[in-house]
């Protein structure tokens, strides 16, 4: 059985990207914007502001729930 690291990225994340501001996306679209993230070895998360659909919570998922990071589109 594989160990999965839920607080490392999958995908490869230039640590010289900022990832606040970057529009996050789940498979049935847009769930907020990026308030927060970090780059911290073996504990790296995002918070994402979700912004009024659901009375703007934030919510911070583990950086390895992230599968993709597009910079040009500033969207994950």
């Amino acid at each position: 059985m594989a160990t999965i690291e839920v607080w490392t990225f999958a995908v490869a994340t230039p640590p010289n990207i900022d990832l606040s501001g970057f529009t996050a996306e789940a498979r049935d679209g847009k769930i907020g914007k990026v308030d927060e993230a970090t780059h911290e070895a073996g504990g790296s998360f995002i918070v994402v502001d979700t912004g009024p659909w659901i009375f703007g919570k934030k919510v911070m998922l583990p950086a390895g729930t992230i599968r993709d990071i597009d910079p040009d589109t500033e969207t994950i």
